[in-house]
């Protein structure tokens, strides 16, 4: 693979190429940083409720409902993937979606990959910033790499039995009549 020169990681949202106009920050002592930003989630809750921070989850978060309850303020909230084989991300960001209601942006953050794309979208993420060395293209492509999932997920709460099933009654009822 060529080397790709990018200033910033290569930024997904809504399943369109974005500009990303949040800095990330992930040392909790470090100064407070320009706005708007994305800092640890100890360091946003030691502030007031602002547009302009947001908090990062680290993979090991337990998300209680009073947790849930604070980050309904936040403007976004993004999770992080200290390693691709680290998939308790999905969880939370599952969680924040059907048990918690969460309707703000949630963005993957860390070690992303192409090859999550679909399934993180399907389990709830809104947002992608890949990995300084994955491809855009690559990203956009891999998003719709199945026409259709088989699981019920975020994105399609019923499995595909039950659509296929719903299907094959609706043709047999002018049969039947």
């Amino acid at each position: 693979m060529p080397d790709q020169a990018t200033a910033s990681r290569p930024f997904i949202r809504q399943g369109a190429p974005a500009a990303d106009r949040w800095t990330l920050v992930r040392d909790a002592d470090a100064e407070r940083p320009a706005s708007p930003a994305i800092v640890p989630l100890s360091l946003w809750q030691q502030t007031s409720a602002s547009d302009a921070l947001a908090p990062w989850l680290a993979s090991d978060t337990e998300l209680t409902p009073e947790l849930a309850a604070e980050l309904v303020k936040a403007p976004l909230i993004a999770v992080d993937f200290p390693k691709f084989t680290d998939g308790r991300g999905y969880s939370l960001a599952r969680l924040l979606r059907e048990r918690y209601g969460y309707t703000g942006e949630i963005r993957a953050i860390g070690d992303v990959l192409v090859d999550q794309c679909f399934y993180l979208t399907r389990c709830g993420f809104d947002a992608l910033s890949l990995r300084e060395d994955q491809w855009l293209e690559d990203a956009l492509h891999a998003l719709n790499a199945f026409s259709r999932a088989y699981q019920p997920a975020v994105d399609e709460p019923e499995p595909l039995f039950r659509h296929r099933l719903r299907e094959a009654i609706h043709e047999a009822e002018p049969a039947l009549a």
